[in-house]
């Protein structure tokens, strides 16, 4: 009797397991050459803003296509929608401007003058402000986002990185080289508050969940730092892999989620108030460093490029990849 038994099981068919936690699911293939930075989703308008060399792609989030592109954007580091003005935002860090666009052309509309090397950018509904967060003259730009002049500087006293807002008029922002976040308010257009991230270092992307004002940075030394946009501290810490440069939090499954470019992950994290936890670290590809989400199918965003190793690294030390392999992953349950 043991013995048929051993060998009915051993001809039963090996079945693949479907996978039970986030994976890479598509790949879009975009191509072309050079590298990227942020990337954009637009949920209603079912779009997907990426930057690439010196243009933003554009891409379909319910076909997967390339649908068009923002040419012309030197430096290109972030892209910022204003659904109800009809237009479209791109930080262009080395020609030290703004690239304005109208959503539904994409046709460029105007340039805006800023400090120097915007990076991050962001539309703020309440004040209907554009702010740029200018990496080499530390400060923050701030546009009238109807008429396009510039309407104040705003002093930040470090090297601003990725900015969010609650919807609500505060803006807030990573300092990378203080190890700070900071609090603006975007009518008065002055620092409300400055925290001490420690033991963060060099805190990079940063998400918000809407609900709570709850704040997540991404840091060096593996740390996503987690803090209170209305309390004005720091909460707790949770581990994530190495070389982050983005997080997303998405509202619908209460997931904050780092992207580790030099891990190859992406790190989950959910809890609420004070406790928060890691639940899972997904495999994704080496150099998927920067990350977006879409809050509609919960599925998540980060553009990536093979490395050519042959060629070594470029003049600003990072490296150089290897041409028509961009692409972005597409990753969800």
């Amino acid at each position: 009797m043991m013995k048929t038994l051993f060998c009915f099981l051993f001809t039963l068919p090996i079945v693949a397991a479907p996978a039970a936690g986030y994976h890479v699911t598509k790949e879009i293939h975009i191509g072309g050459e050079g590298g990227w930075d942020y990337l954009t989703v637009d949920s209603a308008a079912r779009r997907l803003y990426v930057s690439h060399a010196t243009k933003v792609v554009v891409v379909n989030l319910d076909t997967d296509q390339v649908v068009g592109e923002i040419p012309n954007t030197q430096g290109v580091h972030g892209i910022a929608v204003a659904p109800d003005l009809g237009k479209g935002f791109v930080s262009d860090g080395r020609s030290n401007s703004v690239t304005v666009f109208d959503l539904s052309t994409l046709k460029q509309t105007g340039t805006v003058q800023t400090g120097q090397n915007p990076d991050a950018i962001l539309y703020e509904p309440t004040s209907h402000r554009t702010f740029t967060f200018n990496g080499r003259s530390k400060d923050s730009t701030v546009i009238n986002a109807q008429t396009g002049q510039v309407e104040g500087t705003i002093p930040l006293g470090g090297k601003p990185e990725f900015s969010v807002h609650n919807g609500k008029g505060k803006i807030f922002v990573n300092i990378e080289d203080t190890n700070e976040l900071v609090t603006l308010d975007a009518a008065s257009m002055k620092e409300e508050r400055r925290i001490s991230l420690k033991p963060c270092e060099s805190p990079s992307g940063l998400a918000i969940d809407p609900g709570s004002s709850t704040l997540f940075s991404v840091c060096d030394g593996k740390i996503m730092a987690i803090s209170s946009g209305s309390g004005g501290k720091l909460i707790t810490t949770a581990p994530i892999g190495e070389g982050p440069d983005g997080v997303a939090f998405d509202p619908g499954t209460h997931s904050a989620f780092s992207s580790n470019g030099q891990d190859g992950t992406i790190t989950v994290v959910q809890g609420s108030g004070s406790k928060w936890e890691v639940v899972e670290n997904a495999p994704t590809i080496k150099g998927a460093r920067t990350i977006a989400v879409d809050t509609k199918t919960h599925k998540l965003y980060l553009p990536v490029a093979d490395v050519d190793t042959a060629a070594g690294l470029g003049p600003n030390g990072r490296p150089k990849y290897k041409t028509d392999t961009f692409k972005v992953l597409v990753v969800s349950k």
